[in-house]
């Protein structure tokens, strides 16, 4: 925690170097003593304090200065740091508006000059008022602080970028005083929003993912050009393949396009991961994921998209959005895949909105008390209603079948059931969606009967399938029709090798149509669409890359 302040205003140098010297001399060692030479130059200073969000202690502000006096100054400073101590410096001949003052602006305590000796007449007065203050005050967030209004798609890109990269930030809503306060402070205006403040005092508007990495000190360069191994994508099968590469002596770097953890990064509680049997949540694995292949050495690249891909034997060329390119002997692609969009009329309106792809776990204390509604019957869709039923006064799932059992596990099921607040709307599509500056209502059509309901809510997450990531691939690597990635025996049609494929000897289990290209992970065709196997996956292949490397 940062020192708390104890600011000295005086329009006399000297008297400002008297009061100072003792003050600094005897709470120096645990106060930062600052000084202003007129009330205007001690709200500047003030401003910047509030900005930073550290701790004020205590004012003590001569009272007779020009432009603006001490009880004035005293009245702003209190708005600004209401709990601070505050002490007027005066004459004899201003007692009575230092007594007046009591009453006006609450104030602590009124000191003569000359206060020599400061023994006497100056330290007992602000022990006494210090040590009240630290029996009433709270220490003050010390990381990032997002401003910004509620409905908003820029604010929910910043808390999501934030929460999924496990950086600790406050969200201060402009429907709160302290946002409305923070904004003037900061010489902004609604336009400016959201604006993202940090610890040292810097301020920035809207930033972008890639600015708010490189202020944090995530890495979105690579150290160096060429690699053994590259690996595309920081979900599970790319973070495992990241430390047992890394583990073993490669070159390894990894490329993620938004977070590490991936789509399981999201999830609120993963309950049958092998070793967890209390469970442990999507962060909370990509955390210690991330931890165990930066020990191991790997590079991590994040925001970062590869966009282009090239083959110039016998190495791999990828392209990132920012035209840097990085070359490689072996590539893993691990890119997993995205939430497919739900196909109703206007809804692009309204992402980030009150409509989210995903658990977007950062928006759940908005909808406290709250009807939410979750479309899908799949896993991610159950952990989700279970993590939302915390806060939200109900939750309904809206699920296209007539049961979850055919896509959920049963294990979720059961927790379901015990929820009272989770209900199940069987055979229920969403048709439309109301809202004017955000989703406000949703329409259900029951598909048996075709009846139609309209529900209003303001929050609807969707977990519909999905699709890969592949596009940037060029048709280079073969992907099925839907672009999940070929490997393997996949490859084979009528049990001949692909036309592709230029060695005599057999692609390996993971190995794409292009030698030294590899895939895993739930971007593969046929994977198992769960944690354990794409970690499982991300392994094995960092084994078939080592064969790999030794023939080329």
């Amino acid at each position: 925690m940062s020192k708390p302040t104890i600011l000295l205003i005086d329009d006399e140098p000297e008297v400002l170097q008297a009061v100072e010297r003792d003050v600094r001399g005897k709470y120096g060692r645990d106060y930062r003593v600052m000084k202003a030479i007129s009330g205007q130059e001690g709200l500047s200073i003030l401003q910047r304090i509030v900005v930073r969000n550290e701790p004020v202690a205590l004012f003590l502000s001569d009272h007779r200065m020009p432009q603006m006096n001490g009880i004035e100054f005293l009245k702003q400073a209190s708005a600004l740091f209401p709990l601070a101590k505050r002490v007027l410096l005066t004459a004899y001949a201003d007692s009575s508006a230092a007594i007046q003052a009591i009453n006006d602006i609450k104030l602590d305590y009124y000191l003569m000059k000359p206060w020599d000796p400061p023994d006497e007449h100056l330290y007992p007065v602000i022990d006494d008022l210090l040590d009240d203050w630290r029996a009433t005050s709270h220490s003050p967030f010390e990381g990032i602080r997002v401003v910004g209004q509620r409905w908003s798609s820029c604010s929910h890109v910043i808390k999501e970028f934030l929460g999924r990269n496990g950086v600790p930030y406050q969200w201060i809503s402009l429907e709160n005083e302290e946002g409305r306060r923070l904004l003037q402070i900061c010489q902004m205006t609604i336009s400016n929003l959201p604006l993202v403040i940090f610890p040292d005092g810097q301020v920035f508007q809207n930033p972008s993912p890639l600015q708010l990495a490189e202020k944090i000190g995530l890495r979105t360069q690579a150290e160096r050009s060429f690699y053994d191994l590259v690996i595309i994508g920081g979900g599970p099968a790319g973070l495992a393949a990241a430390v047992y590469g890394a583990s073993e002596g490669l070159s390894t770097v990894l490329v993620e396009r938004e977070a590490p953890g991936g789509q399981a990064g999201t999830s609120s509680r993963i309950e049958n991961y092998l070793g967890f049997p209390t469970g442990l949540s999507g962060s909370d694995l990509s955390r210690r994921a991330v931890s165990q292949a930066l020990r191991f050495g790997v590079e991590m690249l994040s925001p970062q998209e590869v966009v282009k891909l090239r083959i110039e034997h016998p190495y791999r060329f990828i392209t990132l959005s920012d035209g840097t390119e990085i070359s490689c002997h072996s590539l893993l692609i691990a890119t997993g895949v995205s939430y497919r969009t739900l196909q109703v009329p206007d809804i692009e309106r309204f992402n980030g909105l009150g409509v989210y792809y995903g658990a977007s776990m950062s928006e759940a204390l908005a909808y406290k008390d709250e009807d939410v509604y979750i479309v899908g019957g799949a896993n991610s869709a159950g952990q989700a209603a279970l993590y939302f039923s915390r806060y939200a006064g109900s939750v309904t799932i809206l699920l296209r079948g007539p049961s979850l059992s055919k896509s959920m596990s049963q294990y979720l099921i059961d927790e379901i059931k015990m929820q009272p607040n989770i209900s199940i709307c069987a055979n229920a599509q969403v048709v439309a969606v109301e809202g004017d500056t955000n989703l406000e209502r949703i329409v259900v059509e029951n598909s048996e009967t075709g009846a139609r309901e309209t529900l209003r809510t303001s929050a609807l997450f969707i977990f519909i399938g999905a699709i890969p990531r592949t596009e940037w691939l060029n048709g280079q690597v073969e992907c099925d029709d839907q672009g999940f990635i070929l490997s393997g025996p996949d490859l084979f049609h009528d049990g001949k090798r692909p036309k592709s494929w230029p060695l005599e000897r057999d692609p390996y289990l993971l190995e794409t149509n292009v030698p030294g290209i590899f895939v895993a992970g739930d971007v593969r065709c046929s994977s198992i669409k769960r944690v354990a196997s794409s970690v499982g996956e991300g392994s094995i292949a960092v084994q078939f890359v080592h064969q790999y490397l030794s023939k080329v």
